[in-house]
């Protein structure tokens, strides 16, 4: 970890507002380790950013008849996404009010993330900072740098059963849910590694 701060603190000190991209299939620790980070460089300095709040409403996935394909690439608002990337890339706007994820919820919340100006690392984290399909090819250039977390495959989807079980599926679902949907994100997530920065096993 100390490595990993020492290298978020030197984009932090660079003078100018940088964003940090974490990358990683779906339970690779992604939301951890960025809140981990952010807590160790202080909130005037680092805020985190996640993607998760771009996911599309479950009514309107319900809508589009995508609700049991949520998580998916196509299940989020990646146009909205990479806008606000572009407002936070200059602080001098003012303060750019982000949504987060509420997981107790599974709905994404407006207007729940300060930014203010004098932040100077934003730390944004998601499954799709590296893919490069559609809307999403526009992520990676506005990310100063990406780190993409691969722990044991094992160990991830034991985390990811665990958490669904935690925010209330029942654990056959869970189980059955991860095989067929989390799983299926991670390998289009996969080859995005090539593309990192930084590979963190």
């Amino acid at each position: 970890m100390t490595e990993l701060e020492g290298r978020a603190r030197g984009l932090a000190a660079s003078g100018a507002r940088r964003i940090l991209g974490i990358a990683g299939a779906p339970g690779a620790g992604k939301s951890t380790l960025a809140a981990r980070l952010a807590r160790e460089l202080g909130p005037g300095l680092a805020v985190v950013v996640p993607m998760d709040g771009f996911h599309l409403a479950q009514a309107e996935l319900v809508r589009q008849g995508r609700a049991d394909r949520k998580g998916a690439p196509d299940t989020f608002d990646a146009a909205g996404y990479t806008a606000l990337l572009r407002r936070l890339r200059e602080p001098a706007a003012g303060v750019v009010y982000a949504p987060a994820f509420d997981r107790s919820l599974e709905e994404p919340v407006a207007g729940s993330i300060r930014v203010a100006p004098a932040v100077r690392l934003v730390i944004t984290e998601g499954n799709y900072l590296l893919y490069e399909e559609e809307s999403w090819a526009e992520v990676r250039p506005l990310l100063d740098e990406v780190w993409f977390l691969a722990p044991d495959d094992g160990v991830r989807v034991r985390r990811l059963v665990d958490r669904h079980v935690r925010h209330g599926k029942e654990a056959t679902y869970a189980r059955e849910w991860v095989a067929r949907s989390d799983e299926a994100n991670a390998r289009l997530i996969a080859p995005g590694r090539a593309r990192a920065d930084l590979v963190v096993e």
